[in-house]
């Protein structure tokens, strides 16, 4: 089949309403590759939204979970698997969670242990990493069913957010130049205000928007982290702010700002991730943040 004709079929497939079918069957196709392409499973990843049903094992195949032999899947998944009923039983042993405790705070207690960062003494709310951790997990849990999966997902989540912290302030001035250019005004409005500076922009790039937008549309957007492009989180921030300009032009208080924001209903979420989806793709999809080159 030619590329006139596979690119016909795309355009009619989108126009019907079927551009997931497509979709699917290209994840499938690169899904059965032995071994599995990497590289082309992250340029789907930015190109497109994975499909639900792989969303688990696409994101663990590459957070390196599992290696990208198919044959491998299995021993190494039994291993995590191992490794994650050692760290529950070593949590029920040392009695420091009961039946009310919730599943994002167990699970920071487990890698608390992996990492060997927990002590007796321990204070989870001037904790550094349990704010951002627990946030990813209990994203997690509205989009990841089984338990070892979200555990091993959450951690390596957590594990690439941290090892890229460098990047943060680009990702911010980056983000404050892409309001300027999108609504002028605005700008000048957050800024004589003192608000553009009071955005927790940080802490919101640190769980990936985990908490702030609605669960059931921000996993389009992890499909384009983990497939390694940071800089799409910079183009929702504008898009969320010019969607609510109209109430934060209102209000010189931070809080309220961070509110409404925390508060847009899902069908607004869904349309401004479209939109920072497009706006982003039209700036040409750049990986800002990229994993390191080894050295030698």
């Amino acid at each position: 089949m030619g590329t006139d004709e596979r690119n016909f079929r795309s355009v009619y497939y989108e126009k019907v309403g079927f551009k997931s079918v497509e979709e699917k069957k290209s994840i499938e196709m690169l899904l059965k590759e032995k071994p599995i392409d990497q590289v082309k499973l992250k340029q789907f990843c930015l190109r497109f939204t994975v499909p639900h049903i792989y969303r688990a094992l696409v994101w663990k195949l590459l957070l390196g979970i599992i290696p990208m032999h198919i044959k491998c899947h299995k021993f190494v998944m039994e291993q995590r698997k191992q490794e994650y009923d050692d760290l529950y039983h070593t949590l029920h042993v040392i009695k420091n969670f009961n039946e009310k405790t919730p599943k994002q705070q167990i699970f920071l207690y487990m890698w608390l242990i992996q990492t060997r960062k927990l002590t007796f003494n321990i204070n989870l709310e001037q904790n550094s990493d349990a704010e951002s951790f627990t946030a990813i997990i209990e994203y997690l849990l509205y989009v990841i069913e089984d338990d070892v999966d979200l555990y091993w997902i959450g951690i390596k989540i957590y594990d690439k957010i941290s090892k890229h912290q460098e990047e943060i302030p680009k990702l911010i001035e980056c983000t404050h130049n892409l309001i300027e250019k999108e609504d002028p005004d605005l700008y000048r409005y957050l800024v004589q205000n003192n608000l553009l500076e009071s955005i927790p922009l940080k802490k919101w790039f640190n769980c990936w928007f985990a908490g702030i937008l609605n669960e059931n549309c921000l996993a389009r957007i992890w499909d384009k982290t983990c497939g390694g492009s940071y800089k799409i989180l910079a183009f929702l921030v504008p898009i969320i702010l010019t969607t609510l300009r109209h109430k934060i032009m209102k209000t010189t208080d931070i809080q309220a700002v961070i509110d409404n924001i925390k508060n847009i209903p899902e069908d607004t979420t869904d349309s401004i991730i479209n939109k920072s989806i497009d706006k982003w793709q039209h700036h040409g999809s750049p990986l800002t943040v990229q994993d390191k080159p080894k050295t030698n």
